[in-house]
């Protein structure tokens, strides 16, 4: 008999909608001669979905939710930080352009 687990089809389903989510931010969106432009409400929606699905992929899918409290702490660190990076190297590049 096959064991159904009922957490990782949520967890999947949740990270299936995070990806739909962006499709969806994603929309093309051009300018007046239909050329594609960056916003920033666009960009920062993907970094923030981003993180949240490799927040979930540690804690599900690599074993990090029942791992000590130090590892717990470390890989949450890990992704606040890579977030402030993208943030920071991103409104950096806005305000040099």
């Amino acid at each position: 008999m096959i064991k159904f687990n009922v957490r990782l089809l949520v967890v999947w389903l949740v990270l299936a909608s995070c990806t739909l989510a962006y499709l969806w931010v994603d929309h093309p969106s051009g300018d007046e001669i239909g050329s594609p432009r960056s916003s920033t409400a666009v960009t920062s929606a993907v970094i923030v979905i981003a993180a949240i699905k490799v927040r979930i992929i540690f804690r599900e899918f690599m074993e990090v939710r029942q791992a000590p409290a130090l590892l717990r702490r470390l890989t949450d660190t890990w992704v606040v930080l890579i977030v402030v990076s993208l943030f920071g190297c991103y409104f950096t590049g806005l305000m040099m352009r």
